[in-house]
C-alpha cells in the first residue's frame, strides 16, 4: 500500500504563494497595457522572468524545501522526545484502564523495578481508584511508593484518528492519561517538624486540695503539698516542658506538641500517680487538666487551655480534657467528685439570678425532653421564686410523661395557679420579647431541651443542672450553675431558694415536687446523695412535703410494673459484670421511665457494676445506663452520643434495631475495658 504525505493548511498556503504572487503580476502587467501599450511592454519581461523563476521555486525546488522541513521536524522531535525522557518532573502515559505505556527516567528512577513498568497504576499506588482513571477532570491524589510520599496528578489526553476533524473528541478518539508525580516527603517532613514543636498550653487545678489537706495533720501539710508539686514539676519535666504554680491549688505548663502522643497514649498517668500520694491523708488529691492545642496562636492554645479546664471541673475533675482545635477529648473521671460543705457559691448564684430576673418581665422554664420529676420539680421551685419576685413566668412542658403526670394534676385546674402556667413550645415561642429570661433546669446540652427553638429566640438564659457537661453546651448562657456533685436540679433549687430572697414561702404541693425529684434521682436517697442533699430535704420537709403522699402519688400500674419484670427476667450477664436489659414499649405511655427504672433495679443483683436497659420508642432506641460507683456510665453514654451524669446517664439511637443497638453497647464495654477505663 503506497502511502503519501499530504501538504495542507498554513505549509500549504505559504508554499503556493510564489504563483499566487505571480498571477497578481500578470493581472498588473495587463492593466498597464491597457492604459499604455508602450508600458506594458516594458514591464513585460519582468513578469514573464518572474512568472518563470516562481513556476521553477514551485516545481523544483519545493522537494528541497520540503526535505529541510522534515529533517527539522524530525530533529525536533528527537528533541521534544528527549527532554520529556530528561525532564526532572515525573511523567508517564497509561492507557484508561491505568496500564503503564511509557514512562521517562525520572518515573523509572522512582519505581525502581523493570517489572513495574508494566503493571497497572492501581496496583502501584493503592490510593488510585477506577474513578480517579474514568474522570473526566483532573484528579490529585495524595499516596507514596517505598518510603516516598507524592502527589499524582492524573490527567486524560485525547489522541484523534480523524484525519478530517482535528477537534473530534468522541468519534475515532482514544483516551489516554498523563500522569505526573510530585515528591511531598520532604514537605510533609517539615511540616510535622513544625507541627511537633508547636506550643501545647495546659492546666491543672487540684480539686479537693483544701479538703484533702483538712483530713491530714497539719505538721504534715507541707509535706503533701510538697509531694504533688514534685509529681506534677517530675510529670511536665520528663516531657521538656515548663510547669509554673500560679495559686497554691493551680499549675500552668507547657510543652511541645510531639510529645501529645506519649501522654494520650498513657491516658494521662499523673491522674492516677497523684491520687497514689498519701502521708496519712484520709482523702485522696485529684487533678483536673485542661489541654489546648492547634489554634491560630499561642493566646487561642491557652483559651482552649481555659476551656478545657472548665469541662473537666464541669464534669467532675480527675481527668483531662484536650481541645484540639473543634475536637474534645475526654481522659480519666473515675473517681466520685465530693461535695463541697460550703455553700457560697450557691449563694452568689442566687444573688446573680435574682438580679438577672429583676430586669426582666416574664420568665420561661424549661426542662429536658421527656422530663422527669426532677426537671418538673426544678422548674415549680424557679417558678415559687419568680412568683415571689412579681415576675409572670410559664413551664414549657410539650409532652408529660407518666411519672410527671399524678404531679402535674396537682397543678392543672388548681385555683392558686394560673391557667396558662403550663405552655408548649410553640405557645411559649410566641411571647419571646427583649424582656423575656429563659431558664433551662436539669439540663445543659441544647439538643435535648424540650424547645430548642427557645435558646436562639431569648437573650437571657439562665442554666441550673447537676449533670456533667459534655462537648455541647449552651454557649450563649449569661449565667451557668452546673454542680455535678449535687444529688438532683431540685436539690440546687432548693438551696438557691434559700438564698435568693427572705422568707419565700413555699406551698405544699411545690414541696412535693421538689422533695419527689430529690428522692427519684438519689433512689430514696442511695444514690449520689452528700450531707446538703439531707440538708434541702429536710428544708422541704419543713416547708410541707409529705414522704408518704409523694410515695403514694410514684406507685407503677400493673402494666408498667410487668415491663419492669419483663426487662429484668430478659436481662443479659455481659462480661461477668454488666446487665444489658430489654424492656418491652407495648401498652406503656412512657416506656422510658419504666426502663430507667428497670435500670435501677438491675443493679442490686450482686457482682453487677453497671446496667444497661434498651427501650424503643416512637422510632428510637432509649438507652439507661446505671452504676454505683465502680463505672462511670456517662463516658459510657457519651461514646454513643449521650452523656449524663457519672452514675445515672442515658443516650438515643436513630435508624437502629435493639439488637444494633445492643451490639454497640457491647462494643463500648469492650472499648473501656480494653483501655482501662473499666477496673
Amino acid at each position: 500500500m503506497k502511502e503519501t504525505i499530504k501538504i495542507k493548511g498554513q505549509l500549504k498556503f505559504y508554499l503556493s504563494w510564489p504563483l499566487l504572487l505571480s498571477l497578481f503580476l500578470v493581472v498588473g502587467n495587463l492593466g498597464v497595457a491597457a492604459v499604455s501599450k508602450a508600458g506594458g511592454l516594458v514591464l513585460m519581461p519582468f513578469t514573464l522572468c518572474y512568472v518563470a523563476i516562481a513556476a521553477w521555486i514551485y516545481l523544483y525546488r519545493r522537494k528541497r524545501v520540503l526535505g529541510g522541513l522534515v529533517e527539522f521536524s524530525a530533529e525536533y522531535a528527537w528533541i521534544q522526545k528527549q527532554l520529556l525522557s530528561d525532564m526532572a518532573v515525573p511523567y508517564a502515559l497509561a492507557d484508561e484502564d491505568g496500564r503503564l505505556l511509557w514512562s521517562n527516567d525520572a518515573f523509572r528512577e522512582i519505581l525502581n523495578e523493570k517489572k513495574a513498568l508494566r503493571k497497572n497504576l492501581i496496583t502501584l499506588f493503592p490510593e488510585v481508584t477506577k474513578a480517579d482513571l474514568g474522570s473526566e477532570e483532573p484528579s490529585h491524589i495524595h499516596t507514596s511508593y517505598g518510603e516516598d510520599k507524592f502527589r499524582m496528578d492524573i490527567r486524560p489526553v485525547y489522541v484523534t484518528e480523524d484525519e478530517e476533524d482535528e477537534n473530534a473528541i468522541v468519534s475515532g478518539t482514544q483516551k489516554m492519561l498523563a500522569v505526573y508525580l510530585f515528591n511531598e516527603t520532604e514537605i510533609l517532613r517539615y511540616k510535622q517538624e513544625i507541627t511537633e514543636e508547636k506550643m501545647v498550653a495546659g492546666l491543672i487545678y487540684l480539686d479537693n486540695y483544701d479538703e484533702a489537706l483538712e483530713s491530714v495533720e497539719e505538721v504534715r501539710r507541707s509535706l503533701l503539698t510538697a509531694l504533688i508539686d514534685r509529681k506534677i514539676n517530675k510529670y511536665i519535666g520528663a516531657l521538656d516542658g515548663i510547669v509554673k504554680k500560679t495559686e497554691k491549688d493551680k499549675y500552668f505548663f507547657m510543652i511541645k506538641q510531639k510529645h501529645m502522643e506519649q501522654i494520650q497514649e498513657e491516658r494521662f498517668s499523673i491522674l492516677e500517680d497523684v491520687k497514689a500520694v498519701n502521708i496519712g491523708n484520709e482523702m485522696a488529691v485529684t487533678l483536673s487538666i485542661g489541654i489546648g492545642m492547634n489554634g491560630e496562636s499561642y493566646s487561642q492554645n491557652y483559651e482552649y487551655a481555659r476551656v478545657s479546664i472548665d469541662m473537666a471541673l464541669g464534669r467532675g475533675g480527675d481527668q483531662a480534657v484536650v481541645k484540639d482545635g473543634g475536637r474534645i477529648q475526654y481522659y480519666g473521671g473515675k473517681a466520685q467528685q465530693l461535695e463541697k460543705s460550703t455553700r457560697v457559691k450557691a449563694r452568689v448564684k442566687a444573688h446573680a439570678l435574682r438580679e438577672l430576673m429583676e430586669t426582666k418581665d416574664r420568665l420561661l422554664i424549661m426542662g429536658h425532653k421527656l422530663g422527669d420529676i426532677d426537671s418538673f420539680g426544678a422548674s415549680i421551685g424557679i417558678y415559687r421564686i419568680a412568683s415571689s419576685l412579681n415576675k409572670k413566668s410559664h413551664i414549657v412542658i410539650n409532652e408529660v410523661t407518666t411519672s410527671v403526670q399524678p404531679m402535674l394534676d396537682r397543678f392543672l385546674n388548681n385555683p392558686e395557679y394560673p391557667e396558662d402556667l403550663f405552655l408548649n413550645g410553640a405557645q411559649a415561642a410566641e411571647l419571646v420579647d427583649n424582656n423575656t429570661m429563659l431558664v433551662v433546669v436539669d439540663v445543659n446540652r441544647p439538643s435535648i431541651t424540650d424547645a430548642p427553638e427557645l435558646l436562639h429566640m431569648v437573650k437571657t438564659i439562665v442554666v441550673l443542672d447537676h449533670h456533667r457537661q459534655s462537648s455541647e453546651v449552651i454557649t450563649n448562657a449569661v449565667l451557668s450553675y452546673v454542680e455535678p456533685y449535687a444529688s438532683s436540679a431540685c436539690e440546687m433549687v432548693a438551696e438557691v431558694l434559700q438564698y435568693i430572697a427572705d422568707d419565700i414561702k413555699i406551698k405544699s404541693s411545690e414541696a412535693d415536687a421538689m422533695y419527689a425529684g430529690i428522692v427519684i434521682d438519689t433512689l430514696n436517697f442511695t444514690n449520689q446523695t452528700g450531707v446538703r442533699t439531707f440538708e434541702a430535704a429536710a428544708y422541704l420537709r419543713r416547708n410541707g412535703a409529705d414522704v408518704t403522699r409523694v410515695r403514694k402519688l410514684f406507685r407503677d400500674d400493673m402494666a408498667e410494673y410487668k415491663a419492669k419484670a419483663s426487662a429484668i427476667t430478659s436481662a443479659e450477664i455481659y462480661r461477668e459484670a454488666f446487665s444489658i436489659g430489654i424492656c418491652p414499649a407495648e401498652g406503656l405511655q412512657s416506656p422510658t421511665i419504666v426502663g430507667a427504672q428497670a435500670a435501677n433495679e438491675l443493679l442490686d443483683i450482686k457482682g453487677i457494676k453497671a446496667s444497661v436497659v434498651l427501650t424503643e420508642y416512637h422510632e428510637k432506641i432509649y438507652i439507661s445506663a446505671r452504676s454505683i460507683d465502680e463505672v462511670n456510665v456517662q463516658v459510657m453514654m457519651e461514646q454513643l452520643g449521650g452523656g449524663g451524669h457519672r452514675t445515672v446517664a442515658g443516650a438515643q439511637l436513630e435508624k437502629a434495631t435493639v439488637e444494633e443497638a445492643k451490639n454497640r453497647v457491647k462494643e463500648v464495654i469492650d472499648s473501656m475495658l480494653q483501655k482501662g477505663d473499666i477496673s
